[in-house]
């Protein structure tokens, strides 16, 4: 039984779904923390958010030597601003829902993965109500690659919601 999982499981087609291109978009969020983390703490080490990186993971390099001047766990405190005001920035979009449960009732293994930093991920994915639909979350540098990896290299690639009916076609 074991084995003959393992053969349906590699049969099985894989989707690896951009989050801030499918499910909701995190960057209005991320940039919000990032001018609340500048203010809160100015006094301790100063942070220009229009100087970081665009990609999110290039960015949390800067930001974890931002933090050993005192600032502590910057991505906890990001965790946690996602947290209290994930509500408001992001909402569940009903044609995407009903897309990921036709999508796993066909038998695709889903993943997602985005540059955001875990933390914020983990909180969006459960806010859009995804979270029990994925088998994976990959976040952060080389997130899809992490991803290819898991899944094998015949992964499909969803970057925009209008894709997602395609992969439910085939």
């Amino acid at each position: 039984s074991g084995a003959r999982h393992r053969i349906w499981t590699r049969l099985m087609r894989a989707v690896a779904i951009e989050l801030d291109g499918v499910l909701g978009d995190t960057r209005p969020l991320w940039r919000d923390w990032l001018a609340d983390a500048a203010r809160r703490y100015r006094t301790i080490a100063p942070l220009d958010p229009a100087a970081l990186p665009e990609d999110r993971a290039a960015a949390a390099q800067e930001l974890d030597r931002w933090a050993e001047a005192g600032i502590g766990d910057w991505r906890a405190a990001l965790e946690r601003f996602a947290e209290e005001r994930a509500p408001v920035y992001l909402r569940p979009d009903a044609d995407v829902s009903s897309a990921l449960r036709a999508l796993a009732a066909a038998g695709h293994r889903l993943g997602v993965f985005t540059d955001a930093p875990e933390g914020l991920a983990r909180v969006a994915v459960a806010q859009l109500g995804v979270d029990r639909r994925i088998e994976a979350l990959e976040a952060g540098d080389d997130a899809l690659e992490r991803l290819r990896a898991r899944f094998g290299p015949e992964l499909a690639v969803v970057r925009e919601r209008s894709a997602l009916d395609l992969q439910l076609a085939r």
